[in-house]
């Protein structure tokens, strides 16, 4: 048996005050439940399957998402603070406005997911998939993003102050008026993205690959930045400012070699209950 009738005896529909959810572990599967509001700090998901459920403001801080699918589903306004998704996959979830402050979430997809307005200051997400996100208006200061995908995100007025994005790619995304100030983005890959009103000030761009990228608007850029970076002829730079053309061989983008995650523990086939 699944965790779904389980699952719903075990959430208190209370009037009136947010419920709170005793049991610490989820396993099974729980599509489309609804945990909107639920106290949920510190629960344990493991190799559950909640793809569309709706936990809007629910509170999740310090939770464990090991080996689990929330794909569609709505964390809108939920507070996930600390908590790590090691190898979940949140890929087209609902996390506008959500707080992620502190996350771990090596190798996690958020692929087509609502990030908008989200809080992920301090997020680790090395090799993380943005893929297709929106991040628009998100804050990420100081994020570890290190060989993330940002390919044909929309993360326009996202904040990215001391980001470290060694490696990372964001090809064809929009960072308009993004703020890049202080970020770490050596090696990083620009290709073909829109830059407009965004600021570079202080950013390392060394060995970054700038080959069609439109940075006619971008703002702090410097000669200096930009001779360490790798453009090709459709590159636009700001006016006064011209950008080095590299030789094929050092457009070649290698992603740095990540760690293996841990084992994910094996999926329980149904409602675990540690504790009351």
């Amino acid at each position: 048996m699944f965790a779904s009738a389980a699952m719903a005896a075990a959430l208190p529909a209370w009037a009136g005050d947010r419920a709170v959810v005793a049991r610490r572990e989820f396993g099974g599967a729980c599509p489309r439940c609804e945990l909107s509001g639920r106290r949920l700090a510190g629960v344990h998901f493991l190799g559950a399957n909640f793809a569309g459920a709706a936990m809007v403001g629910s509170d999740l801080r310090r939770a464990r998402f090991m080996g689990s699918i929330f794909a569609g589903a709505d964390l809108s306004h939920a507070d996930l603070s600390q908590a790590g998704f090691l190898g979940a996959n949140f890929t087209g979830a609902n996390l506008t406005r959500a707080k992620l402050r502190g996350v771990q979430a090596h190798g996690v997809s958020f692929a087509e997911a609502n990030l908008a307005s989200a809080d992920l200051e301090g997020i680790e997400a090395l090799g993380a998939n943005f893929s297709g996100a929106t991040l628009a208006g998100a804050s990420l200061r100081s994020a570890e993003l290190t060989g993330s995908m940002f390919r044909n995100a929309n993360a326009a007025r996202a904040n990215f102050t001391g980001a470290d994005l060694r490696g990372a790619v964001l090809s064809t995304g929009r960072f308009g008026k993004v703020s890049f100030r202080d970020a770490e983005l050596e090696g990083a890959v620009l290709t073909k993205g829109r830059f407009e009103g965004a600021d570079f000030t202080g950013a390392n761009l060394e060995r970054a690959n700038i080959a069609g990228a439109d940075l006619s608007r971008a703002k702090g850029l410097s000669q200096d930045q930009l001779d360490t970076a790798c453009a090709d002829s459709r590159t636009r730079t700001p006016a006064g400012l011209a950008a080095k053309t590299c030789a094929a061989k050092l457009m070649v983008h290698s992603p740095p070699v990540l760690p293996p995650a841990p084992p994910v523990p094996p999926a329980p086939r149904y409602l675990v209950v540690v504790g009351h």
